[in-house]
């Protein structure tokens, strides 16, 4: 199925029920008085996180969602019925915004969340509600409120640990597929994967992340060349971007240090946040490198590409190195986790003395 990350829908909750004039009609009763009811309230419109789904392509084929509208009031102190409401499932990670102004109005991150997206309107009073002892006969009543209406931009922005970056055809594919159950299309073109794929990598019992492999990026990116830049907002939720390299490309006559330096300077021009994540690089396809040469030919690119941070060797083909890999990834992951978890607040009167 294709990945469909955007999509443009209208809402409207419904508006709320008329209110009603009616007076009593009784045998033997003179003065029946008001008895006109209110109109019921309009269908509310709600959005649900639903784990199930990873795509927005429903949305793409049902554009307009509108909630029923309550309603009328009747005689005999009878109120209208509230409007059904209705509820649109969205996947975890989507991103409500307002398509008119931009801003941002909700983001449905935890699975089963629910969220009022349109409020349906109050209905109108009936004219019991305007009895009173100087005015015994009201003939008042009031329409019903109207009910919300927006129009809504949905981005999906999927939760993933942990994010694979780099040139088309550098593995990521091979690699995705060799750590978790994940098999997304792989084969020896550029520009294979056309969609982002996610893969949960198993660790031990109770052990696993989540790694996600985005198409893959060329110089140019952030402008809109190639497809990498329509997904580069998945990697702002994650916490490690895993960079990797092939060290054995097609092209000998490829600057394998030039291109990874143009994918960071993409990182840095789309987003500085991204940039400045917690980056790792990986050089992959080692097993295409004789063994006397690999050595001097990562030293020399580690060296070029002047980078600071951890570099791991690896051939995602032969699974060599993507064992320890996996494990420090956890680790990384683990404790990143805990450091987003805020410490609950301790009453001081209870607090331990430290004195």
């Amino acid at each position: 199925m294709k990945f469909v990350d955007e999509a443009y829908i209208d809402i409207s909750a419904g508006d709320g029920g008329a209110g009603c004039v009616s007076f009593r009609h009784e045998k033997y009763k003179e003065f029946g008085g008001p008895n006109g009811g209110d109109g019921g309230r309009g269908g509310h419109v709600f959005a649900v996180a639903d784990p199930n789904l990873n795509t927005l392509v429903d949305f793409r084929f049902s554009r307009r969602h509108d909630a029923k509208r309550g309603e009328h009031g009747m005689g005999s102190d009878m109120f209208g019925a509230a409007g059904d409401d209705i509820t649109l499932k969205m996947p975890v990670g989507t991103i409500i915004t307002d398509a008119e102004t931009g801003e941002v109005l909700f983001e449905l991150l935890t699975p089963g969340e629910v969220i009022t997206i349109a409020k349906g309107g109050d209905g109108g009073f009936g004219n019991m509600r305007f009895k009173s002892a100087i005015n015994r006969a009201p003939r008042q009543k009031t329409p019903g409120w109207p009910g919300e209406k927006r129009n809504l931009k949905l981005e999906l922005k999927v939760l993933a640990d942990v994010g694979l970056l780099g040139m088309p055809n550098a593995g990521k594919s091979t690699l995705i597929s060799a750590i978790s159950n994940a098999r997304p299309r792989i084969a020896d073109y550029p520009f294979t994967t056309l969609h982002p794929n996610l893969g949960v990598v198993r660790v031990g019992p109770e052990q696993s992340f989540v790694v996600a492999d985005l198409p893959g990026l060329i110089e140019g990116a952030s402008e809109g060349a190639g497809l990498g830049h329509l997904f580069l907002r998945h990697l702002q939720r994650t916490r490690l971007l895993l960079h990797v390299v092939d060290m054995a490309p097609f092209d000998e006559g490829v600057d394998i240090v030039a291109q990874a330096k143009a994918i960071v300077n993409e990182l840095k021009k789309y987003d500085p946040k991204l940039y400045n994540k917690p980056r790792w690089l990986v050089l992959n396809k080692l097993d295409m490198i004789p063994l006397e040469e690999r050595e001097a030919l990562v030293k020399d690119f580690v060296k070029r590409f002047k980078f600071k941070g951890p570099v791991f060797q690896i051939s995602a083909l032969t699974r060599e190195g993507c064992e320890p890999l996996i494990k420090i990834i956890y680790q990384h992951v683990k404790a990143q986790q805990k450091a987003e978890q805020t410490p609950e607040a301790v009453d001081q009167r209870f607090a331990p003395d430290t004195e």
